[in-house]
């Protein structure tokens, strides 16, 4: 059998969706740990080291934003939600939480696999130091950080991926269409919602923001020179 290409972590209480997703899972070479709650999962996060989370929202007991607020501080495994198709805000605060990505039930299995290898791919390649640092904030995309007049955030690696096109292309106008693309979203109100946060973490006037900045009409550019 060939090396797994990673270990995820499955948490939904419906037993039939983990068992298909796990098979299918397995089927395409992904090792596979399952919990049937946040509660099980918290347990099994402190012993194992994941490399992807798929995480059902509604769960008995914790759901599974709750265990996002609980856990996202200090864990930096990238996390998929899984969501009902109604479930257009809390979609949103996931992602406002600190998911990585979203996929709306019913979903195609074959789906979730490109979405859970395009998070891979990015994770796995290997990283160059970047620190990048203009005025009072530093951006280290190796460790995942902003620093900002002395006070430590974390990025996923959704906000990660925005930060290294933009940073690269210094002054380019960034569409939400191009940075849902980019990111595998294609909801305008979800790109929103991540740029919102990343700008919690580096401006000191949110808003008012003198660097990651909207141009009317046509996005987000990022000025750091």
């Amino acid at each position: 059998m060939d090396k797994f290409i990673a270990h995820i972590l499955l948490v939904d209480d419906d037993d039939g969706i983990r068992s298909l997703v796990k098979k299918y899972l397995n089927e395409n070479n992904f090792l596979v740990t399952t919990a049937n709650s946040s509660e099980d999962a918290s347990e099994k996060i402190n012993i194992i080291k994941f490399d992807i989370i798929v995480l059902d929202i509604m769960m008995p007991g914790k759901s599974g934003l709750e265990f996002i607020e609980e856990h996202k501080k200090n864990l930096d495994t990238p996390i998929i939600l899984l969501t009902a198709k109604g479930e257009a805000e809390e979609r949103i605060e996931g992602l406002e939480k600190g998911a990585d990505d979203y996929l709306p039930k019913p979903f195609e299995p074959k789906e979730l696999i490109l979405r859970i290898k395009n998070i891979v791919n990015k994770t796995k390649k290997t990283e160059q130091t970047r620190i990048i640092e203009f005025e009072n904030v530093v951006i280290d995309l190796n460790k995942l950080l902003i620093i900002n007049n002395n006070r430590e955030f974390k990025i996923n690696n959704t906000e990660k991926t925005i930060l290294e096109k933009m940073i690269n292309t210094p002054g380019k106008t960034f569409s939400r269409e191009d940075i849902g693309r980019l990111i595998n979203i294609d909801k305008e109100r979800s790109v929103d919602v991540i740029i919102t946060r990343l700008r919690k973490k580096i401006e000191i006037d949110q808003k008012n923001p003198k660097f990651l900045q909207t141009i009317r009409g046509a996005g987000y550019v990022l000025w750091i020179e």
